[in-house]
């Protein structure tokens, strides 16, 4: 038996709860600053923030260092 075919029968639940997990960060930060993006009128945040997937940080970044007007969340 290969080593992927294993460490997907054995493997997997703790691998899929962590891709969730990593999915919901992902989406609750995105969200955020997405919006906060869209009401400051800044597309290139926003077009930014919606094309590089960079599991929060790049919406976190925004949210708390580039905002005009930083208010945090």
């Amino acid at each position: 038996m290969s080593y992927m075919s294993t460490l997907a029968t054995e493997g997997s639940g703790w691998f899929l709860a962590l891709i969730l997990i990593l999915a919901l960060w992902e989406l609750v930060w995105k969200g955020i600053a997405l919006w906060k993006a869209a009401r400051n009128e800044q597309k290139y945040w926003f077009i930014a923030m919606l094309i590089i997937n960079s599991l929060g940080i790049l919406p976190i970044l925004y949210i708390f260092v580039f905002q005009k007007g930083r208010k945090g969340i």
